[in-house]
């Protein structure tokens, strides 16, 4: 804002932008939304997927303690759900405590699926990405304790 001030001092009279003044700001925002807006959405993205590569390790350690505890990973049939809650079916689990206050969802709001006997290994814990589909590419590709 500008003010235009008379010779005396109590007479101030506040003139504000002109037009012109506040189409130059909002080209200059536009442009500067332009040209951020897209990194910080690509940013999100990569997070999730990040996110997610450190839930899967996170649960493969849980695993890992399970088995170290009960000479053997849970079976299918209890799944990730033994880390939370004694396994009431399937195989008993003598020495098990809890491994997790609670399940992690992915980043996309899902369960991590798990198999047993895994595809890759003794057991396998992973997201399915974004589409919440089997294989993909970039942001839609799985995330798997394998990787």
């Amino acid at each position: 804002m500008r003010f235009a001030c008379a010779p005396t001092p109590n007479r101030c009279a506040v003139r504000g932008f002109t037009l012109i003044e506040l189409l130059v700001i909002l080209v200059i925002i536009g442009i500067l939304a332009a040209l951020i807006v897209p990194n910080v959405i690509s940013r999100a993205e990569e997070s999730r997927v990040t996110a997610a590569r450190a839930d899967v390790a996170h649960l493969m350690q849980a695993l890992k303690l399970y088995r170290l505890d009960n000479q053997r990973y849970p079976s299918q049939e209890q799944g990730l759900q033994a880390l939370v809650q004694r396994p009431a079916s399937g195989p008993p689990a003598p020495g098990w405590r809890p491994y997790l206050d609670k399940l992690p969802n992915d980043p996309w709001g899902r369960p991590y699926p798990s198999l047993n006997p895994g595809a890759y290994g003794e057991v396998d814990v992973f997201s399915l990405g974004a589409d919440g589909q089997p294989g993909g590419e970039g942001n839609d590709a799985d995330i798997g304790s394998w990787q």
